[in-house]
């Protein structure tokens, strides 16, 4: 059964099922199912496809992800960053024939399922490991500004037409400037709002669901006060269900669709990859990455062979879902069959529900997303961390969610090689009462054990910091004075060393020897000990020269120093003593 729940995950979903997630599923799947709607038809349109065929990329891909989905509460569907993309590539194709073009979005679906199902079987999902907690934190709040922004022309009654967000913020501000609110649409968008806060903010014993409450409400004073022609709606059905629709391809129509496939399942995995597992740590779950990418393409391949096209995971329905109390992929399936029950029996049930109040749901649940108290916790602790937050946020606001996480990614390899390149480096010594061998910055009281100087430096040795690694010893080295006769490398730190690392440490060893200073690597891992023995430096860096331990090297040096005996016998060195909080202590008590 492990087995199969591992690649179905609705297995191990139905066996674990309790009976308290029902309602919140069933009651997120009906007030998702009110955004489904448009959200389908309208970036249908902008894929300059028939709108039934949104409905089609939403029914299919829900159902196929509610089985194969690693996400709990991921919600897939038809992607405003993905229609122009779409548009662009079927419509030169299909030179006006709109069979033709929803046959060719149908084939985009799939190649970009199968790119997608390859990468996952292949275990690409990998690259979501990319993703630490401050770019994920800037991109959800990224993606609330950016929904939010989307959505209040809605609430307000008109339209912006703009092709980017900060020109979009400028035409809502124009717009609110010259007076296009339209008053009842306001009306139904703040007091949905208000409604929705209101019953939030109820005591959790009877706490009312608020987005159901207004979308049902909405559309009951909408049919009551005939204001269906008066504000913006979201309209009644189109009719037919979900069916194959690939007839007329060719082969030459795969390879002119295999550029923009590539592209779209790019930014389809990046964007839902982020999605999907910043809303798992929310939760307390985890998801694979490679799972995720594999479902993503099975949905889309489903979706595109019954007349969809490519979708990817929706950052403004899936908080909707999350908000509405959804516990499972049950939501997906309530959503998916609800819309299929609307199409065949109440198609003209939508025509009365106010696109306002759709956006109030919207904004009312993204604004959860938005984390600045997250953000300012990360300035205090760690700068770094609150700058690549900053830039991930900004980098998906200007450029797009691609873009941004690309240049943020970039960036967190930028800080990992910063704090590789000059890690924190410790002169090691012996501090009256305590055990071991700890690091004389913090211990100002410590002292150097006689004739002999011990180092960390706590970072692997690579191309970027083996000269300062060199030149810090080296002066370690000369403040110590004359009488060092052994330099002790506390080496467990150090995962690894490449070449040119290597060559560093060998002019180091001649720098010491020439001094007549025997330079000991203790605790060094036997991959990196390996990694010296590939580069040829067996001869020079012979077993004597290793230690197991800091305490077992000092024990030996000094033992031969007092007896002036030649040769080296590493003893087993005593357990490792308590170090001190915060003392950066490294090394085994003397024995």
């Amino acid at each position: 059964m492990e087995g199969i729940a591992r690649w179905i995950p609705a297995v191990g979903v139905a066996r674990d099922y309790k009976r308290a997630w029902l309602w919140p599923d069933v009651r997120a799947g009906l007030v998702v199912t009110a955004l489904l709607i448009p959200a389908g038809m309208g970036y249908a349109e902008v894929a300059g496809l028939p709108p039934v065929t949104g409905l089609y990329a939403t029914i299919v891909p829900l159902l196929v992800y509610a089985i194969f989905g690693p996400s709990r509460i991921l919600v897939l569907g038809p992607d405003s960053s993905l229609a122009p993309i779409i548009a662009a590539a079927i419509l030169p194709l299909a030179l006006g024939d709109e069979a033709q073009a929803v046959a060719l979005a149908g084939l985009l679906a799939i190649m970009v399922g199968a790119l997608l199902l390859v990468g996952g079987l292949v275990r690409l999902g990998f690259v979501t490991d990319l993703l630490s907690k401050p770019i994920r934190l800037g991109y959800l709040n990224a993606i609330a500004v950016i929904v939010i922004l989307s959505q209040l022309p809605k609430l307000l009654g008109f339209s912006v037409d703009a092709p980017t967000l900060w020109q979009g913020a400028v035409g809502l501000v124009e717009a609110i400037a010259a007076g296009e609110l339209d008053p009842i649409a306001t009306a139904f968008g703040v007091g949905s709002l208000v409604v929705i806060y209101v019953l939030r903010a109820l005591p959790t014993r009877v706490r009312i669901p608020g987005t159901l409450v207004v979308v049902v409400l909405s559309m009951v004073l909408v049919a009551i006060l005939g204001l269906e022609t008066a504000i913006p709606v979201v309209g009644a059905l189109p009719q037919g269900l979900p069916a194959p629709a690939l007839g007329g391809l060719e082969w030459t129509d795969v390879a002119a669709l295999a550029l923009p496939a590539a592209g779209i399942a790019l930014i389809a995995f990046t964007d839902t990859a982020v999605l999907s597992r910043t809303l798992a740590a929310r939760r307390g779950e985890s998801v694979s990455g490679s799972q995720e990418m594999a479902a993503l393409g099975l949905s889309n391949i489903a979706g595109g062979a019954l007349g969809g096209f490519p979708i990817s995971g929706s950052s403004s329905r899936t908080p909707v879902a999350e908000q509405a109390g959804s516990r499972t992929q049950l939501t997906g399936v309530v959503g998916a069959v609800l819309l299929i029950v609307f199409i065949l029996v109440l198609p003209d049930l939508t025509r009365f529900l106010p696109s306002a109040t759709l956006a109030a749901v919207v904004i009312s649940a993204v604004i959860s997303f938005i984390d600045a108290r997250g953000f300012l916790r990360l300035v205090r602790i760690n700068a770094v961390d609150a700058v690549l937050s900053a830039a991930a946020f900004l980098g998906v606001l200007v450029f797009g969610v691609l873009q941004g996480i690309a240049i943020t990614i970039g960036l967190s390899f930028i800080a990992f090689v910063n704090r590789s390149w000059r890690p924190y480096k410790a002169e090691l010594g012996l501090v009256e009462g305590l055990r071991g061998y700890h690091d004389l910055s913090r211990n100002p009281e410590g002292e150097r054990v006689p004739g002999v100087v011990i180092v960390r430096f706590d970072a692997p040795l690579f191309f970027a910091n083996g000269a300062i690694f060199d030149d810090w010893v080296r002066s370690r080295v000369r403040a110590a004075g004359p009488d060092v006769k052994t330099v002790i490398l506390a080496a467990e730190p150090i995962t690894d060393i490449d070449t040119t690392a290597a060559e560093e440490l060998l002019e180091l060893d001649e720098y010491l020897e020439a001094r007549g200073i025997r330079l000991i690597i203790a605790e060094m891992k036997s991959p990196v000990v390996d990694s010296l023995a590939r580069y040829g430096l067996t001869d020079r860096f012979t077993p004597d020269r290793f230690a197991p331990t800091v305490g077992a090297a000092v024990d030996a040096v000094t033992g031969t120093l007092r007896s002036d005996i030649g040769g080296t016998r590493w003893d087993a060195a005593p357990e490792s003593p308590r170090r001190d909080p915060g003392d950066d202590a490294s090394g085994a008590a003397k024995g």
